[in-house]
């Protein structure tokens, strides 16, 4: 008990490089951050000047903005405070004098870790919650006033599969109104049709999938028996569509938070889909980017921890270098969940897969 008491006490020294590690990486975070919203607002400003967004709307789309860079990116900016601070002490010869004072560097790993382990923590919870309820208003800024022309989606002539057994026919939807135009719900009993319900209008009440069927006709159909019956009334029935099937948008899964895209996961699934690719790519992405936090921290003390004749010009080069490549692999393995050639979880792991094996290699050969 002592002994595992005495792993996680944090040594006068360890608290030095937590504070370190930490300070600088919230201003790693900071400035890289600002840059960004920099770039973004200098490339956004004439669409601001010329559509009619206020000024609290382009400072909530902002910060929108600056909490959706820190998601993306917080693993690289891991990596450079790393590099960063720890060249500087490896100049100075404290990595040195660290080591010659009988401390392992297993045991230099330990602050590393720790500070690792919250900024992991902060990224997990901001990756799977925060970033999605600000990116609901930060999106729905950019398709208002600056990427109008983004929807995509059908309006006319749409066939779903509302269920396995379930396929739905629609001449047209209107938007604004809600409202579905010719609509023809098709029900199977094995390789046969078993009901056929034919609705001039339907219209969109409330959750749950609740539509107003106008005068409308049920067929069924019994082997060679068919019964017919029309229905001249408004009636409310539920069917497993909502006016968010006719509309997407490309980084639409950005502004879902990880039980609400579970549930579009399983609706989907339900529906016998099997375009749910993308959306479960999104979900082990938020899980696996947090866990390069701890990789990329690794790495960049075994590759900063030594003093060398570059100095941290050297190591910052080498650590922008291996954040690149990292980013690069990360669209492969988005690419490759995309594509079905892998399967979703292996193929946004493959990054943390391959970091983890050269992050275990560089820490073996730092320790002789």
């Amino acid at each position: 008990m002592n002994k595992l008491l005495n792993l996680f006490r944090l040594t006068t020294l360890d608290r030095y490089l937590v504070r370190k590690f930490l300070g600088t990486w919230a201003f790693a975070l900071l400035i890289c951050t600002l840059i960004a919203v920099a770039i973004d607002f200098s490339e956004k400003v004439q669409s601001f000047i010329e559509k009619p967004c206020t000024w609290k709307e382009i400072l909530t789309y902002e910060l929108g903005f600056m909490v959706h860079m820190a998601s993306l990116l917080m693993p690289m900016y891991t990596l450079i405070a790393v590099v960063f601070f720890t060249s500087r002490l490896a100049f100075n010869s404290e990595i040195l004098s660290i080591l010659n004072a009988g401390v392992s560097f297993g045991r230099l790993m330990r602050p590393y870790l720790v500070a690792s382990g919250v900024v992991f923590l902060s990224h997990f919870l901001i990756n799977h919650l925060i970033a999605p309820l600000m990116n609901k208003e930060r999106l729905r800024f950019e398709h208002t006033y600056v990427w109008t022309d983004q929807e995509k989606g059908r309006t006319a002539n749409v066939h779903l599969l509302l269920s396995p057994t379930v396929k739905a026919h629609i001449r047209g939807y209107n938007k604004s109104s809600k409202v579905v135009n010719g609509l023809r719900l098709e029900e199977f009993s094995g390789n046969r049709v078993s009901k056929i319900i034919e609705a001039e209008n339907a219209r969109w009440k409330a959750e749950p999938n609740i539509w107003e069927l106008t005068s409308h006709t049920v067929r069924t159909f019994d082997g060679l028996k068919e019964s017919y019956k029309r229905i001249n009334q408004p009636i409310d029935t539920a069917i497993n569509l909502t006016p968010q099937d006719f509309i997407f948008y490309q980084n639409q899964n950005q502004e879902m938070t990880t039980p609400e895209l579970q549930s579009v996961i399983d609706r989907d699934k339900q529906r016998g889909l099997s375009n749910t690719r993308m959306s479960e790519s999104e979900k082990y992405r938020r899980t696996a980017d947090a866990l390069t936090n701890i990789i990329l921290a690794i790495i960049g003390l075994a590759v900063a921890g030594r003093k060398v004749r570059g100095g941290m010009g050297l190591h910052l080069a080498l650590g922008i270098g291996i954040g690149a490549i990292f980013i690069l692999l990360s669209k492969f393995a988005v690419s490759f969940a995309s594509s079905g050639s892998l399967p979703v979880w292996l193929a946004m792991w493959i990054p943390n897969i391959v970091f983890g094996a050269i992050a275990i290699w560089l820490v073996a050969k730092a320790q002789k």
